[in-house]
């Protein structure tokens, strides 16, 4: 997969590219992230590299375990740990205590950018899955908004997995693919990425380099 970055999405802006159209973009606080542990295919039965994110102010507040974690690669705790999956080559090159920053984009690049999508709290079929509901006349009565029926007669006699109804929304894994880099600026840290990306102001996200996109050509 390769080497990636854990950010935190500060919100979004836009601004002018060079023919004066207005690009909206999502603002991302990209590193400084620090590789805390080297996992091996020998050792962990594969090979990854584990970064950490966002240094923690308050030490006390750091459970025995994770202080130990940090404690033996003698770095400072920090609040988000990811793992990327790298090559056996990307497991020598990368030392214990490495930084990254988002020097390792440039704009032009495609960016795969995965984060917690937004919590709905428990909401209907109308909203969750853009039912059209039931007709507003001809009797209608109270089921303007509901899903309809959930089931069949005798055969098969049991609602289908995987019926769209009612329930639980947002909160979950998303990733949004393809989105392009606008601007790097590596003296405060921020990339600019075209478009928008899952989760709320100050959520963290983990940006890797797109899967279904070729690098630029020079």
């Amino acid at each position: 997969m390769g080497l990636g970055l854990i950010g935190k999405k500060l919100g979004m802006s836009q601004i002018f590219d060079e023919h004066g159209n207005v690009v909206p973009v999502t603002v991302i606080k990209a590193g400084p992230c620090y590789v805390v542990q080297k996992k091996t295919a020998d050792k962990e039965g594969y090979n990854a590299i584990q970064i950490g994110f966002d240094e923690v102010i308050k030490i006390q507040r750091v459970n025995k375990p994770e202080a130990g974690h940090f404690k033996k690669a003698n770095m400072a705790p920090t609040k988000v740990l990811r793992e990327f999956r790298v090559s056996p080559e990307d497991i020598e090159a990368n030392e214990v205590g490495a930084i990254y920053s988002v020097d390792i984009f440039e704009p032009g690049d495609f960016v795969d950018v995965t984060g917690t999508s937004k919590g709905k709290g428990f909401a209907g079929v109308m909203k969750r899955h853009g039912f059209g509901g039931a007709p507003a006349t001809h009797g209608s009565h109270e089921a303007f908004r509901h899903g309809g029926s959930i089931g069949q007669n005798m055969t098969p006699g049991r609602t289908m997995k995987g019926k769209k109804m009612p329930g639980h929304m947002g909160a979950k894994r998303v990733t949004t693919q393809n989105l392009k880099v606008i601007d790097v600026r590596g003296d405060t840290n921020l990339l600019l990425v075209e478009g928008a990306i899952p989760g709320p102001a100050k959520g963290y996200v983990v940006i890797k380099r797109a899967v279904k996109k070729a690098a630029p050509v020079e």
